[in-house]
């Protein structure tokens, strides 16, 4: 005796949701150009030789996302985090002058909070490419510990307004970036 055919597994899998979300959720982010390739404006400077391409200004809990391009050796930025900060490193190498380690294409970084260290791009990287998702705040220090500045989500946002305002794509292109 045969039994009843019953829908197969597989088929429930291809069912899309069938609920409503929930009222209050924000839309998902997609950023297909998320490497700046179609349209090089996308990209923020920092410094001379070092820009960063904005994916997530994430305010609610003082985070923020964006790939780093740095395109000549040197020192970057000596700084304390608040926060931790994981890093993914897509092209070149770089490393910090306390650690004896050096990231390198396809390593992953877990900065933990607390940590001070002064990031390097080494003599011979003429390209350093990296994901970095940053929370809290960096506190930019001499090599006393000293104040010598800081930047958040907030200081980040306004640094990329300022910059799509100046380059033609407007003050408001950034906020496709928060949430």
């Amino acid at each position: 005796m045969n039994k009843p055919h019953a829908p197969a597994e597989t088929d429930l899998q291809r069912v899309p949701y069938q609920k409503p979300q929930p009222h209050d959720m924000r839309p998902d982010m997609v950023i297909h150009d998320a490497m700046g390739r179609v349209d090089p404006r996308v990209w923020v400077p920092l410094a001379e030789h070092v820009a960063v391409r904005p994916l997530q200004f994430n305010v609610t809990q003082g985070q923020y996302t964006h790939v780093m391009r740095v395109t000549k050796a040197g020192m970057i930025a000596r700084h304390r985090h608040s926060g931790g900060v994981h890093a993914w490193v897509f092209k070149g190498r770089w490393h910090y002058l306390e650690h004896e380690w050096v990231a390198e294409e396809g390593s992953y970084i877990f900065e933990p909070p607390g940590e001070t260290h002064t990031l390097v791009v080494p003599e011979g990287c003429t390209e350093m490419v990296t994901l970095f998702q940053v929370t809290g705040c960096l506190m930019y220090v001499d090599p006393q510990g000293g104040s010598t500045g800081y930047d958040d989500v907030f200081t980040r946002i306004d640094k990329a307004r300022s910059h799509y305002t100046a380059v033609g794509l407007g003050a408001g292109f950034v906020e496709q970036f928060i949430r």
